[in-house]
């Protein structure tokens, strides 16, 4: 083992990964078996192992034949002297050797490794001066003889994977591991922006190129990771700048990997020092950092960028659209992810005033929550056009609320419709100028309209608001499902209780800690987080009955999913509630505040066990208060010894008492609709009191 290998350590949910099981048999052998490595770091909440002592361990246990390929390759990464982001770039630059100068690569791993790190050197900045340009960001990679076991390895990965798709998993793992140290654009946002701002909107006055290709350049300021600048198709040229270093290098590669466009990188403040100030480009897509009063407000007040007026100390972001203007060439077009704020705050009308008047800004687009974080809040798309000198500007600007598009969905299965509504109405928009009015979704607003004392572009305040409960048709058809609904509940209505017959003497009584440690079930505790993209159930899904709305945190860790037959419990709250998992919310992720019960369907039946966790006076004896909030001890939950027939005639009870539940709430759902559709109808005139 090298020296950068011996130091490696992996947490819980590596070792799991090194042995092909789930985080809880890693507990388990952590408790069962005195001889499993000792932590040496991490916390004690989440601890860390060695590599070299699980690997002796595994082995010797016959749980590990060989360390796959890939955790190999990420514990070189994590273990690197310099930190995971060097030995992601060294490994980075390695693989675009490996991929265009695969010949050179093969003679250089046929050497010594201080041979080797020798005659890397100059391939090396070859490789990434073609790629890159002069004076790029990664002219300073240091290489040493303990560095090359990790680039070989990294070498023998991308003949497994491809060198771009090797890249992608090692990059994913670091920020997998990171979840709170970057912002991230996620991939289908990228995807939404980079059509709106894309080739078919903006190429066709571009000159044409020697082969015929019209050339397309765009610019990120704020390019993070180069998630934006990866969605673009057909770019021939990509201009990345990031304050952090790492980014920029990072992303330098992975843009690198991902195609063949020219790519140029900088490692700087933007607003600061902008280092493409000569540049200008076809487009500019940008996540910019959010709410910050310390982007150069004192320094910058005469900068030539600020074409439409000087934005105020709290308007950072209004700083950002100016300088993707400023980078503009004319009819190139800028989208930039803004928080909803920017569209209302009185701080920043004139600003927002100047753009309308001279048809820069084009469309604002409200997308649903969750889109991208902050996650609770629903931010906006800001599209602007660079205009042209004499040009008359647009008599109206589009704006776009889909939040009606993703109600009642998750939104990772809503957002096709969503991404499909925005670009659809773009692109009408942009053809013509003109659009269809869609109620409640999208309209072309006159600019004068807007052009008052707050010029407010929040979308959902300008936009007709969509017929009351869809109009009396609706309203007709869920009078209908109504009466169905409350005839289901009538006839799922409990028969009369019935005192027991031989009295009221109990069976004996177990707790849920005695079921899981004798092995009868498994108590999971909901994080809301992992890797993966499954959707999360929350609290306030199991408390009412609908399917999982929350969005996954990423974390290194392998998620427990749920399956047909598993309790859901909440634990803060108070409240007396347990719900059996069936096949609509299955495959779904725990969110923090909930426990996971999965019982052997030999030893309990799920039913029962829900309906006996329900019991108000069981939830008592196992609350605790602290501060304002009570929580439950989901160990401390009683219910009694009964053969699997006896757990079986009370589940099906439960059961009965379960369906004639959701009636009611579904009842409850349905009156509150129509109740509603019928106030609105009779105020905007759409129904009529007759």
């Amino acid at each position: 083992m090298s020296e950068e290998n011996a130091a490696a350590e992996v947490t819980a949910a590596e070792v799991a990964r090194l042995a092909g099981v789930g985080r809880a048999a890693v507990s388990n052998w952590r408790r069962r078996h005195a001889d499993f490595p000792k932590p040496v770091g991490g916390t004690e909440t989440s601890p860390s192992f060695s590599l070299d002592e699980v690997e002796h361990w595994l082995r010797a246990q016959g749980k590990l034949a060989e360390v796959p390929l890939r955790e190999r390759v990420w514990q070189q990464i994590t273990a690197h002297p310099g930190g995971a982001v060097t030995a992601l770039v060294k490994a980075g630059g390695a693989l675009l050797v490996v991929r265009d100068r695969p010949a050179d690569w093969l003679e250089l791993t046929a050497v010594s490794d201080a041979r080797m790190s020798t005659l890397l050197r100059p391939v090396l900045d070859q490789v990434l001066g073609a790629r890159l340009g002069p004076g790029h960001a990664l002219a300073e990679i240091p290489l040493s003889p303990a560095t090359m076991p990790l680039l070989r390895a990294a070498a023998e990965l991308a003949a497994e994977l491809g060198a771009r798709q090797a890249f992608e998993f090692l990059l994913g793992r670091h920020l997998d591991a990171n979840p709170r140290q970057y912002t991230l654009t996620p991939d289908g946002l990228a995807g939404l922006m980079a059509a709106l701002a894309g080739p078919a909107s903006g190429a066709s006055a571009g000159s044409t190129g020697a082969a015929g290709a019209a050339p397309f350049k765009v610019l990120d300021p704020a390019c993070g990771t180069g998630t934006l600048l990866r969605a673009v198709p057909g770019a021939t040229a990509l201009y990345a700048q990031d304050s952090a270093p790492e980014l920029a290098a990072l992303a330098a590669l992975r843009l690198a990997l991902n195609g063949t466009p020219q790519v140029r990188a900088a490692a700087a403040d933007s607003l600061r020092a902008d280092a493409f100030a000569p540049d200008t480009v076809d487009a500019v897509l940008c996540h910019p950092p959010f709410n910050e009063r310390g982007w150069g407000h004192e320094e910058l007040a005469y900068d030539p960028r600020w074409e439409y007026g000087f934005p105020a100390r709290t308007e950072s972001e209004l700083a950002w659209v100016q300088h993707a203007l400023a980078h503009l060439r004319e009819g190139g077009t800028a989208v930039l992810l803004m928080p909803p704020a920017v569209a209302a705050r009185r701080s920043g009308r004139r600003i927002r005033a100047d753009l309308l008047r001279r048809g820069a800004l084009r469309a604002v687009v409200a997308l649903p929550a969750g889109a991208a974080p902050p996650y609770g809040i629903p931010l906006h798309l800001w599209v602007l056009r660079r205009p042209a000198p004499h040009a008359a500007p647009p008599a109206g600007l589009l704006l776009i609320d889909t939040a009606a598009l993703a109600a009642d969905t998750p939104l990772r299965t809503a957002w096709p419709a969503v991404h499909g509504a925005v670009e659809d109405a773009w692109s009408a928009y942009d053809r013509t100028g003109s659009l269809a009015q869609a109620p409640g979704v999208s309209r072309v607003v006159p600019v004068i309209e807007l052009l008052d004392d707050d010029v407010d572009l929040t979308p959902a305040r300008h936009l007709p608001p969509p017929a009351a409960g869809g109009g009396p048709a609706e309203l007709t058809a869920v009078r209908e499902k109504l009466g169905e609904t409350l005839g289901r509940a009538a006839r799922l209505t409990p028969p009369p209780a019935a005192a027991p017959a031989g009295g009221t003497a109990r069976p004996p009584m177990t707790t849920v800690g005695e079921l899981a440690r004798a092995g009868a079930l498994e108590l999971h505790t909901g994080t809301g987080g992992g890797t993966g993209s499954a959707p999360v159930l929350t609290e306030q899904d199991v408390y009412t009955g609908s399917g999982p709305s929350g969005t996954l945190v990423p974390t290194a860790d392998e998620p427990v999913l749920t399956a047909p037959g598993d309790v859901l419990v909440p634990l803060v709250g108070g409240a007396a509630i347990a719900r059996v998992v069936d096949d609509a919310v299955a495959g779904a992720v725990p969110g923090r505040g909930l426990a996971l019960l999965r019982p052997d369907p030999d030893a309990l039946d799920p039913w029962f066990l829900a309906g006996f966790l329900r019991g108000t006076a069981n939830t008592r004896r196992a609350s605790s208060h602290a501060s304002t909030a009570t929580r439950l001890d989901v160990r401390r939950l009683q219910l009694p010894r009964l053969p699997l027939a006896q757990q079986q005639s009370y589940g099906l009870r439960f059961r009965a008492l379960a369906e004639f539940e959701d009636a009611l709430r579904l009842a409850g759902r349905l009156g509150e609709q129509l109740v509603q559709g019928f106030h609105d109808g009779l105020s905007d005139g759409t129904v009529t009191p007759e």
